[in-house]
């Protein structure tokens, strides 16, 4: 099978660039980004009076928590499962969308706070960045439902291979789990993914021989098959 090069939809040493940088961009994002959670986790923390930084449900003192939950966690078994989920579903949304992901990056903080401040229970305490691993999570579906494009569903796929059991924890699951701010995150993912769906470009595609076949020009000549007579 031929494949045309170079051409518009080529995979051309300047698009093998360009992909390059963007998945340095994304590694940098993602290691700066854990770095800062561990970094908050074991050395600020044990100087917080954490419950004044977290969302308490229905309680105007702690909106400051919108902002800063999702930098805080309970354990290092909490920090290390954010961690590990956002080493795959950061680079994999800033690879495929990294407009999309950075802004909608807000409607998934924001959502993650808000879900847990409306439907959690009074006198709880919500944190975490599990929230804003959900948004990227539902962006990614999202968008691959949307746009069915080659990297996009392939996207969808493997957020789904690896995390497809973040659809269910949107709902009750285990005592002690904040799954308000799960759902809310979701939200925030899904409407990031309707608004924003367009904000990456389509990524080109290599362009096979038989796309540019064309019929024959005189529409009542016999079809020739190769290796065929030709008289």
């Amino acid at each position: 099978m031929q494949v045309h090069e170079p051409g518009p939809f080529a995979d051309t040493p300047t698009q093998r660039a360009a992909d390059r940088r963007k998945f340095r961009r994304a590694i940098n994002v993602t290691l700066a980004t854990v770095l800062l959670l561990l970094a908050i986790y074991f050395g600020v923390q044990p100087h917080l009076n954490l419950a004044a930084w977290t969302v308490a449900p229905h309680s105007t003192q702690s909106l400051l928590g919108l902002l800063t939950a999702p930098l805080l966690h309970g354990s290092v078994e909490h920090v290390m499962a954010n961690c590990i989920a956002l080493c795959i579903l950061l680079p994999l949304t800033l690879m495929v969308y990294p407009r999309a992901t950075l802004r909608g990056l807000p409607l998934m903080w924001l959502g993650s706070g808000l879900g847990a401040w409306l439907l959690g229970t009074p006198g709880t305490h919500h944190l975490g960045a599990s929230g804003v691993t959900h948004g990227l999570l539902f962006l990614v579906m999202t968008i691959g439902l949307i746009r069915r494009d080659r990297p996009s569903i392939a996207a969808a796929l493997i957020a789904f291979l690896f995390y497809g059991g973040m659809l269910l924890t949107v709902l009750p699951q285990e005592a002690g789990v904040s799954w308000q701010s799960h759902l809310g995150g979701a939200i925030g993912g899904v409407l990031a993914g309707v608004l924003l769906r367009n904000s990456d470009p389509r990524p080109p595609r290599r362009r096979y021989a038989f796309e540019d076949e064309s019929e024959p020009d005189d529409p009542q000549a016999p079809i020739r098959f190769p290796g065929s007579d030709p008289r």
